[in-house]
């Protein structure tokens, strides 16, 4: 197995494509793709959110000679080679980034959000493509709210998801990341949500969209991500001939 096959198993997962298809339909940016090559066979695969240099050493503890991430380990163009991507070129560490596509996929990293957050389905996409989309609107099982906040907390593995309101939880809207922005509020009182779940939010958007009769509860980044990229490592499990393993860096949980 090299990395290329590596490379086609996400693509097959979470097709790269779609990354380009978001970037064209939203007029935004993205880096998904291969960082980083390498020569030989894979012996393992390492899942990791961010390429960090706890995520390179724990690479290379488990013998894995390939890195699989969400957020791009190259974002924009780069002037000299350092950090935990030079560490990777030295040690025949190969990169791949899968961010924009992953998120977007059916079943990817949005979809798992709205699934660890109790929905089954969207009743509608803020940010739809042709295959999957961004930004999700669904019904839930009725709860208050802290309990709703407590069984995320449990179901995402954090401790640290806040929350702004005070009505019951029946219409929840999604977005994975730094999804919190205007549009995604507008879109929320659109569909008729009660409640706003997402990362990264300015105070003043959290105080609009309370203001405006919305329930807002703010996961860490980390957190929210992490949920859907295990189920991304569990699918690949059954694509890799290398053993897969994941990176949890629990200090941003």
């Amino acid at each position: 197995m090299k990395w290329k096959n590596v490379y086609d198993a996400v693509d097959s997962i979470a097709p790269f494509a779609l990354s380009r298809e978001y970037v064209e339909k939203y007029s935004c940016y993205d880096n998904s793709g291969v960082m980083a090559e390498n020569e030989g066979e894979i012996a393992g695969i390492l899942f990791a959110l961010d390429l960090t240099d706890r995520a390179v050493e724990e690479a290379k503890a488990r013998g894995c000679n390939c890195i699989v991430t969400h957020h791009p380990a190259i974002w924009e163009g780069v002037k000299r080679l350092s950090g935990p991507l030079l560490r990777c070129a030295r040690a025949d560490i190969a990169v791949i980034s899968a961010h924009l596509n992953l998120d977007a996929a059916e079943g990817g990293i949005d979809d798992c959000l709205m699934y660890g957050l109790g929905g089954r389905s969207p009743l509608a996409v803020m940010e739809p493509l042709s295959r999957g989309g961004y930004g999700k609107v669904y019904d839930v099982a009725a709860l208050s709210l802290s309990a709703f906040v407590g069984r995320a907390e449990r179901t995402f593995g954090t401790k640290r998801a806040v929350r702004y309101g005070e009505g019951e939880v029946r219409r929840v809207a999604s977005f994975c990341g730094a999804g919190f922005s205007e549009d995604a509020v507008a879109f929320a009182l659109e569909k008729g949500a009660d409640t706003l779940v997402s990362s990264d939010g300015k105070h003043h958007l959290i105080a609009e969209a309370v203001e405006r009769g919305l329930n807002v509860v703010l996961l860490t980044h980390y957190a929210a991500e992490l949920y859907g990229f295990c189920k991304f490592e569990e699918k690949m499990q059954q694509k890799s001939e290398a053993p897969c393993f994941v990176f949890a860096d629990r200090r941003f949980l």
